[in-house]
């Protein structure tokens, strides 16, 4: 292994903080990630697990340890992780129709785990061989296949961006275990460099910082060079992920996972989930594991008028498949962005994000690591048990406010809070006529059209425009 150099561009916090997110970001939001690697041959976690840390819980201490005693009973207690290389065979997988099923979603850019903390690269890594002592990537291995090559060919040709998630550090990497700073020095920086010189990913998603500071994994230093040099400098974005004490604070967009997204956050924002409770696909989870269609369509909304992105996971198996279950979720997610995408893509966050009825307004779990926020009971037209209920979602483009609503709340719909001007139309995304409305108050009212349940424009969630309006600033204690 060699060192590579980094050239002594403006490396402070301060100053990578002050780059501004590429507008592209921004207006995608919604993305693909992709949990694929050698953890997808066992496939396995306990209920609520990660799939994708087999090999780390495998070897963790303590009794009782039901990864260790499963594996043992199905492999055989001499059955080592590095043993299923010979498995992971990728042998269906075909990349243009994964880039297709990706653009089918409405997603605008895509992020595959190139290498997660297990070290086992998706590209041809000398790095990964060298430090390992074996070969460790999907080019000298069993697929015999440049993976991320692939993908990033086929997902641009389908117009979408391209990312690659990348873990700065590996649990059981020898040259790790013994001396960090030579790993850091001359494994995880000129590999990093090597993929992104490569691939020139619109998307680097850091990972696995929490072991060292971002002084020592060198990370303002690789950002410098990411954002000035790299052949990803004109349309990069990063996440936060790249310290112990950076996330939440520096890099780039704020990730939180399996959360509610982050209030008043002072930059770009993504939560980052999985369709069921893994990252990686784990043969044990049932279909209630998977959150449902309307789930996820309501989830969608939530996050988008609060101002974020969703990075949405898909865990294929080990041949390369994306399971049935996922595929059908991504397109009935699709079906509806096909209707509503106007009120989603390049949309920002209203003066208000919601509308709510009365009663007590329930606390959302910003930002708590695994902590879900039970969404579906806390939408509707009525409050629940004295609680309130979010009736609307906002978002705006310019002069123009979209208002997604989960059903018909009663005949007559009123949007509180709301001004029209003399010469506002007033629409609902998917029906071609205008609806009448009539001002009310401080807001605005308006009769739903007449329509049987097969001729609804879309399912789950309607949105309604209202072109050149004021959705007036949230009231102190109320509406």
């Amino acid at each position: 292994m060699t060192a590579q150099s980094l050239k002594p561009y403006a490396a402070d916090w301060p100053s990578l903080d002050s780059r501004p997110t590429p507008a592209w970001y921004t207006d995608a939001k919604l993305g693909i990630f992709i949990h694929w690697g050698l953890y997808s041959v066992p496939a396995w976690a306990p209920h609520g697990q990660y799939a994708e840390w087999y090999w780390e819980k495998l070897r963790a201490a303590g009794s009782p340890n039901p990864w260790r005693e499963r594996h043992a009973a199905l492999y055989g207690p001499d059955f080592r992780y590095e043993d299923f290389e010979p498995q992971f065979r990728a042998e269906s997988f075909d990349a243009a129709q994964w880039a297709q099923l990706f653009k089918r979603a409405g997603a605008g850019y895509v992020v595959l785990t190139s290498k997660h903390h297990d070290g086992y690269c998706l590209w041809p890594s000398p790095h990964a061989d060298a430090s390992w002592g074996r070969p460790w990537n999907s080019v000298d291995g069993a697929p015999k296949r440049d993976l991320v090559g692939e993908l990033a060919s086929a997902t641009r040709a389908e117009g979408l961006k391209f990312g690659l998630y990348y873990s700065l550090y590996e649990w059981f990497n020898p040259v790790w275990l013994s001396d960090r700073p030579r790993y850091v020095r001359e494994h995880m920086v000129p590999q990093l460099k090597q993929l992104v010189s490569a691939y020139a990913p619109s998307v680097v998603f850091a990972d696995g910082e929490w072991s060292l500071t971002s002084d020592l994994w060198r990370a303002p230093e690789l950002l410098a060079w990411l954002y000035n040099e790299s052949p990803s400098a004109a349309d990069v974005v990063v996440n936060d992920r790249w310290g112990s004490e950076a996330r939440h604070k520096h890099g780039g967009y704020f990730t939180t996972e399996f959360g509610a997204g982050l209030p008043d956050a002072t930059r770009p924002w993504e939560e980052n989930r999985g369709l069921g409770h893994s990252f990686g696909y784990n043969r044990a989870e049932t279909l209630a594991d998977y959150v449902s269609s309307v789930a996820l369509i309501h989830m969608f909304c939530d996050l988008v008028s609060r101002g974020g992105n969703l990075l949405l996971n898909v865990g294929p198996t080990a041949d390369g498949r994306i399971p049935v279950v996922m595929q059908e979720r991504l397109t009935e997610l699709g079906d509806w962005l096909a209707v509503n995408g106007e009120a989603i893509f390049g949309s920002r966050a209203a003066t208000r994000t919601c509308q709510w009825s009365d009663g007590a307004r329930p606390q959302q779990a910003f930002g708590k690591f695994m902590v879900e926020f039970d969404l579906q009971a806390q939408i509707g037209s009525e409050p629940r048990d004295g609680a309130a209920v979010k009736q609307f979602w906002f978002t705006r483009k310019g002069n123009d406010l979209y208002a997604i609503t989960t059903g018909w709340l009663r005949p007559t719909m009123t949007l509180r809070g709301v001004r029209p001007s003399e010469t506002s139309r007033l629409t609902m995304l998917g029906f071609a006529q205008d609806l009448p409305w009539r001002l009310d108050g401080d807001g605005v009212s308006f009769d739903l059209p007449w329509l049987a349940p097969q001729d609804l424009p879309c399912r789950h969630a309607w949105t309604f425009r209202i072109t050149d309006a004021q959705a007036l600033a949230e009231k102190p204690g109320g509406e």
